[in-house]
């Protein structure tokens, strides 16, 4: 069975679902070059507990967790298939995680996956980010769950490489503008990703320029390190996309490995 490398997205905003940019496009070819995974496990930075969750429905059901958006968003779905033998290998690798048998997937999972996979033909379910815990600890969770990319699952982490809502440019002039403190954020980070400095991105907080202004709350850059971990320790960061959103929304996709590893 062919290994699929671990993925970052950066899902941006919802409106990126009815107006796509170049990020729609890009994710489409992502998934192009990528093998066809059996599973996708999509770790969500909408969803967030305080200890690991995994979710195991038989049907999830598509969440629309988002207010205040043209009414064309709600109409969106997302009818994948649960994958309950992929949520039974994630609880033997994670002994006594949490098992939601509820839980649908959210819009961090679905928005990348209709572009990436619009059938809605390969099974997914999500696991869960803990903002009480700190970059090391979901890097470890991923390392636990690398044996899964070697089974043909696809680990989708889906965040945000700067998330600060508060930054937003509704009236930003060019596709692609960034604010000076998002530009200086995203160089040091993908440094850090390249040199896989692993010290200093679990320090990203204290060392980072604009951290606290970047992510005043650390849930979209946590999916990050769960793919990171869940990569082989000698992976080649490769940057599958790089734009920015309003200003603000740092755009960034990461492959951790090679496309057909």
């Amino acid at each position: 069975m062919q290994a699929i490398p671990p993925i970052f997205i950066s899902h941006g905003s919802p409106l990126l679902m009815l107006e796509p940019g170049r990020a729609g496009p890009a994710w489409q070819a992502l998934a192009r070059e990528l093998p066809r995974p059996r599973a996708i496990l999509a770790v969500s930075a909408h969803w967030t507990t305080r200890a690991p969750a995994v979710s195991a429905a038989t049907q999830p059901a598509t969440i629309h967790d988002f207010y205040g958006f043209p009414q064309a968003l709600y109409a969106l779905d997302y009818p994948a298939p649960g994958a309950a033998d992929l949520a039974a290998m994630v609880v033997e690798l994670l002994p006594g995680i949490e098992v939601d048998r509820q839980r649908g997937l959210d819009h961090g999972a679905w928005s990348p996956l209709r572009f990436m996979y619009p059938a809605a033909d390969i099974p997914v379910i999500q696991l869960a980010v803990m903002p009480q815990a700190d970059a090391e600890a979901h890097y470890r969770l991923g390392q636990a769950l690398r044996m899964l990319t070697r089974r043909g699952v696809l680990i989708l982490a889906s965040g945000g490489l700067t998330h600060n809502l508060r930054d937003l440019v509704a009236d930003a002039a060019d596709e692609g503008a960034v604010l000076p403190y998002v530009a200086e954020f995203r160089d040091w980070f993908v440094a850090a990703l390249q040199r896989r400095d692993l010290s200093a991105l679990f320090a990203w907080h204290r060392q980072a320029p604009h951290a606290a202004r970047a992510h005043p709350s650390p849930e979209h850059l946590l999916p990050l390190f769960v793919a990171l971990g869940a990569a082989a320790d000698q992976a080649e960061l490769r940057s599958a996309f790089s734009d920015c959103q309003l200003g603000a929304l740092a755009l960034d996709a990461f492959v951790f490995g090679a496309a057909a590893d």
